[in-house]
């Protein structure tokens, strides 16, 4: 569902869609990632939803920060998703993005189900408090005891207790038997976590990621950036 576009062969995209019809520039997706960063856990969302997307893949500290990409994202990482005039960056965001923005696909409870409370609120923890004390402890900043109510998440166990509630509830999702944004974006970071140490290896951990990353959209987004990792090696 996806075209390959890398940064240098950009002004040949924009040309070629320039000869498209209006209405397909307003509806092109366009992902702009690098297959070893958080843009693995938005190809898992766009594979998904099942709507067809351009893939620009930058590279850190050259494309990643050149004038182009820094006018969609200041920031000057990935990933990003623009649609027509929409911009869209951070990684929780664009999978709540485009849950929202189609629908169809059925990855996000509507506005007025009383599954909408959770599945946002889950969706905020992962991006607030699981990613902030994930990151002190990968570099060994996370706060005393004393301190721990300055760190907005409390402490590590905490965080990883809360975690586990979520994982723990009935169903085989996070929502229970909805398969959701939530499990793309929560549960990446439970997978990540386990993998590089940086979360404990729990038992509801290892079954629920089990089960999830057998998903075939979540296959074929592997696939995909396993292919471009490949590719980029000398000799390849």
């Amino acid at each position: 569902m996806f075209r390959l576009c890398s940064i240098k062969s950009s002004v040949y995209c924009s040309r070629r869609n320039a000869r498209e019809s209006a209405v397909s520039q307003s509806d092109e997706i366009v992902f702009y990632t690098n297959p070893m960063s958080r843009g693995r856990i938005a190809r898992w969302m766009l594979e998904e939803i099942g709507q067809p997307y351009r893939t620009v893949v930058l590279d850190y500290g050259t494309t990643m920060k050149a004038p182009d990409f820094l006018a969609i994202n200041p920031m000057g990482k990935v990933p990003a998703v623009t649609r027509g005039d929409v911009t869209v960056t951070e990684c929780a965001a664009i999978c709540a993005w485009l849950a929202d923005t189609f629908p169809e696909a059925g990855l996000a409870p509507a506005l007025d189900d009383p599954a909408r409370g959770a599945y946002l609120r889950w969706m905020f923890f992962g991006a607030g408090p699981l990613e902030a004390a994930v990151t002190a402890k990968t570099l060994g900043l996370l706060a005393p005891a004393d301190k721990a109510g300055t760190a907005g998440y409390g402490s590590f166990e905490q965080v990883v207790d809360a975690l586990e509630t979520v994982v723990s509830g009935a169903g085989p999702w996070l929502l229970g038997d909805r398969f959701s944004a939530l499990d793309v974006y929560l549960g990446s970071q439970i997978g990540w976590g386990m993998q590089f140490k940086s979360l404990p290896d729990r038992d509801v951990f290892k079954v629920y990621a089990a089960r999830l990353f057998q998903r075939p959209a979540a296959i074929r987004a592997r696939e995909l950036d396993d292919a471009l990792i490949a590719a980029a090696k000398p000799g390849s």
